[in-house]
């Protein structure tokens, strides 16, 4: 029961987020590059380390408005199944641990490590209160990870790459602010005050431009002649309906089952999307390494 509320704590089934830290060393066709990849997989542990860092000073941050939340209730320093002085332990150890791992790999991927950790904190502090931006923030930190993928192996990031994460990570965060809308309804502003400033429309007519300029980023990325002259092949455009389906499945998830709370859990539930996704990596990696 202890371990469980251990991992609660991390919120280890967010670490998924950190596998767009793997983005730069698939794009850069250094998959099987063992060197790089255990770079990557190191880089991968130390932000998995300092997001949970982070999730457990937002939950000793909002401890009482967690209390009154119909979900977040459950988490165990909420539910008093963890101790704050256990979580605070825990938060420094989950911290330092993953500054030190981040160390190992280079200065310029622990600077931004500590910039994200620093960026999350500000978050939960200020910055999660300001209407527009509370999304945008939480969109730059999967741009980060990727930014991140790129530092610890070297290698330059396309800025396809950057506008595609960026666009994707927006969409993710819209949902998110629509679903809880949805869930908390006419108390969602006591839970989270920032919820005031928006309503399901308003939060429709962004998802709609952000989905729309998603798949034209996508699209454009694929056939563009940087794109062609850097893989030598025209083939990524055969990945196009994998993320078409994946928008449209995620669409439907966050319009007709009123999900999209946690895309993270989301992703690893529903098996079509996840189905989705496994057959779109496993595509560009077969024509990125097999051109």
């Amino acid at each position: 029961m202890r371990d469980l509320a251990l991992l609660q704590a991390l919120r280890a089934q967010q670490w998924i987020k950190n596998l767009f830290i793997f983005a730069p060393l698939l794009f850069s066709q250094n998959l099987t590059n063992k060197p790089l990849l255990l770079l990557t997989i190191r880089a991968f542990v130390a932000f998995c380390m300092i997001s949970s860092a982070q999730y457990i000073f937002n939950d000793i941050k909002d401890l009482e408005d967690d209390r009154a939340h119909p979900v977040k209730c459950r988490r165990p320093l909420a539910s008093g199944r963890m101790k704050r002085g256990t979580a605070i332990a825990l938060l420094i150890g989950m911290g330092v641990g993953g500054m030190l791992v981040a160390a190992t790999i280079n200065l310029s991927f622990l600077l931004i490590a500590a910039g994200y950790f620093v960026l999350q904190v500000l978050y939960t502090l200020w910055l999660k209160h300001i209407v527009i931006l509370d999304v945008f923030i939480i969109a730059a930190g999967f741009l980060i990870r990727v930014v991140a993928g790129g530092l610890a192996i070297a290698v330059e990031v396309s800025s396809w790459l950057l506008i595609c994460t960026i666009l994707l990570s927006l969409f993710l965060a819209l949902g998110k602010r629509r679903y809880e809308l949805t869930l908390l309804q006419e108390g969602a502003a006591d839970h989270r005050p920032i919820l005031k400033e928006y309503n399901t429309y308003l939060l429709d007519q962004m998802i709609s431009v952000v989905t729309a300029s998603t798949f034209v980023a996508y699209c454009l990325y694929t056939i563009s002649a940087e794109t062609v002259e850097k893989f030598g092949t025209k083939n990524l455009i055969f990945t196009i309906p994998f993320v078409l389906y994946g928008i449209f499945r995620y669409l439907y998830l966050i319009h007709q089952k009123a999900e999209g709370g946690t895309p993270e859990a989301l992703v690893i539930r529903d098996k079509p999307l996840l189905i989705d996704i496994f057959l779109w990596v496993i595509t560009a990696a077969l024509i990125l390494q097999l051109r």
